[in-house]
């Protein structure tokens, strides 16, 4: 039944794209070209209507059940609603913050998901208490965020999240967890699906409608597959959204040294990164999904590791991203640190 309802989903997709198109151009709700887009075209920007469409649709066939479904359902619709207003109306970071901060609610408060108890090793147990909410909420609105920001490119967003919950549905099934299996891999026969139209050159965005969506699933599939006690398990998703959450981090360091808003746009996002060192669009895209793919083997054989492997695993990670970081310049075209320091050293 699991393939069937996929089936449906990246059938509904592959449909459901050119009447979204159509849509758009009638509703006026398109992208224009601007100094911060390297598109040169008016755009459709609501393919994430087809995507989520496209997600019910094979949700539908299957009806996987389980105690947070409910919740993760509305605050999607909650998502969607919020999206699809900025892309007509381009409200404002204020009104979206806060659309995404009601639909984590209705999945924390109303739908029950929460982070309680983490086991640390060599530490021991340490419940979070009453800041179980608060870090919940806050890691569904980041990855939602990560997410959106790196929707920057044809196919990019829609690549890695395709990747992204591939990766998902092949760790819960490790892990035994048949809903988030069920959920991620029709979720993603759906992102697939929009990606016929979407990868270069694009006929539709996804918009905020998509990407936003995309994010949100993702952040509370991720949380809800891994959420047992172990320390390990928070470790997982992180590692498996590591091209977004990595630009993130770095636009926040960016923006910190340049002393600009954190919130600030700008053109300094990995793709950009990867733009001006001379590689094409395309090649670009497809450079970031090669990313995206070696994260999520890196999940995987965190997962499977000893401690002490899991460890080095991790170690070797965070030297070969720092170093990737300064090459390409993503936190800056001045900022070196390791690259300086093997310098020095080799003198």
């Amino acid at each position: 039944m699991l393939f069937l309802a996929m089936a449906a989903a990246l059938l509904a997709s592959i449909l459901l794209t050119p009447l979204v198109i159509k849509l758009a151009f009638r509703i006026g709700a398109v992208d224009r070209p601007n100094y911060r887009k390297v598109h040169a075209s008016v755009m459709p920007r609501i393919g994430g209507l087809a995507i989520f469409g496209a997600f019910l649709i094979g949700y539908a066939v299957l009806l996987p059940t389980n105690e947070h479904a409910a919740g993760i359902l509305v605050g999607a619709i909650i998502i969607i609603v919020m999206g699809f207003l900025d892309d007509m109306l381009e409200i404002t970071a204020k009104a979206k913050l806060a659309g995404q901060l009601a639909a984590a609610l209705v999945v924390v408060v109303w739908g029950g998901l929460q982070i309680e108890v983490i086991n640390l090793p060599f530490i021991g147990e340490f419940d979070f208490g009453y800041l179980s909410i608060p870090i919940t909420i806050i890691w569904i609105i980041g990855i939602t965020n990560a997410i959106n920001l790196i929707d920057g490119l044809d196919g990019l967003a829609a690549g890695v999240s395709t990747i992204a919950l591939i990766t998902i549905a092949v760790m819960a099934m490790i892990m035994g967890n048949v809903f988030v299996v069920a959920t991620a891999s029709i979720l993603a026969a759906s992102s697939l699906g929009f990606l016929f139209y979407n990868f270069h050159p694009a006929k539709i965005f996804m918009g905020d409608t998509g990407s936003l969506f995309l994010g949100f699933m993702i952040s509370v599939l991720a949380l809800l597959g891994f959420k047992n006690v172990a320390v390990v398990s928070l470790i997982i998703p992180v590692i498996i959204l590591g091209i977004p959450i990595s630009d993130t981090f770095f636009a926040i360091v960016r923006r910190i040294r340049t002393k600009q808003p954190i919130m600030a746009p700008d053109k300094s996002h990995l793709h950009h990164c990867l733009l001006r060192s001379g590689f094409s669009h395309r090649q670009t895209v497809l450079i970031i999904y090669g990313l995206a793919i070696l994260f999520g083997v890196a999940a995987v054989l965190f997962s499977q590791a000893t401690v002490w492997g899991a460890i080095l695993l991790i170690v070797v990670m965070l030297i070969a991203i720092e170093l990737f970081v300064e090459v390409i310049g993503l936190a800056g075209t001045n900022y070196r640190p390791l690259l300086n320091l093997v310098r020095m050293i080799g003198k």
